[in-house]
């Protein structure tokens, strides 16, 4: 706990058994009262290693996709009755030792969202970030800012933290079950009115850590350039975007 405010830590994750427990053993548990982790129907043996590290284990008998995954993660750590969810991949990308901090700037009520950049500084190119990996990144953050009137120096991290009150609020269900419901979500959180904080966060790409393929690549993009071409009509009345609404 922080602040009184209890911790969930949730791991969204899908053939993560090589590199599962490097990340569990860094989750700092002095301050995390749950970690509960998604296997979306894993091809290797992710649930039963994480069942042997003592991890609460849900397992997806069908493979629901990126956001399914954390449909799952965030309705059940609110069940357990966390105050704060920290989402984190359990691929050791990114390193779970920013999660106090995470959590201390919304427990001591600073921010509602934080997000770990890997932008901010030089973690991305330095950590091993594909060159047209970081490009798109920084062209799409570039277009979302325009697009949400708001300022992030990224929108696609895999490594956020969130308050009680923005995941009972935020129509999470009207979402993707693929990977732009990342995106989705923080255009929803922008929407709301809700406070984004960042921190900079050092990233590892190395053979085990996940990544989606360049044609994934390419999806993902689109739905974002979509996301943020439907809150901007949204916003100015020329449309009604059911993500957006209650």
């Amino acid at each position: 706990m922080l602040n009184g405010k209890k911790i969930a830590v949730v791991l969204p994750a899908y053939n993560a058994a090589k590199t599962l427990e490097m990340t569990y053993r860094e989750i700092p548990s002095e301050f995390v009262d749950e970690v509960v982790l998604v296997d979306d129907a894993s091809r290797d043996d992710t649930a039963e290693v994480a069942r042997r590290l003592g991890i609460r284990t849900i397992v997806h008998e069908n493979n629901r996709g990126y956001g399914g995954n954390q449909k799952t993660c965030y309705r059940t750590a609110l069940e357990l009755g966390a105050d704060i969810v920290i989402m984190l991949h359990p691929d050791y990308q990114y390193t779970p030792r920013l999660i106090t901090a995470m959590a201390a700037m919304i427990a001591y009520g600073e921010f509602d969202a934080v997000l770990a950049s890997r932008i901010l500084g030089v973690g991305a190119l330095k950590g091993g970030m594909p060159l047209y990996k970081y490009v798109a990144n920084r062209f799409l953050t570039f277009f979302e800012n325009l697009m949400l009137g708001h300022k992030l120096s990224e929108y696609h991290t895999g490594y956020r933290a969130f308050s009680r009150e923005v995941l009972e609020r935020l129509p999470l269900h009207a979402n993707s079950e693929d990977f732009v419901f990342d995106n989705q979500m923080l255009a929803q959180i922008v929407w709301f009115g809700y406070r984004i904080g960042e921190v900079s966060c050092p990233t590892k790409y190395f053979e085990e850590a996940s990544s989606i393929n360049f044609r994934r690549s390419v999806v993902y993009g689109l739905g974002v350039l979509k996301t943020a071409l439907q809150f901007r009509l949204a916003k100015v009345g020329l449309c009604r975007v059911r993500i957006f609404n209650i």
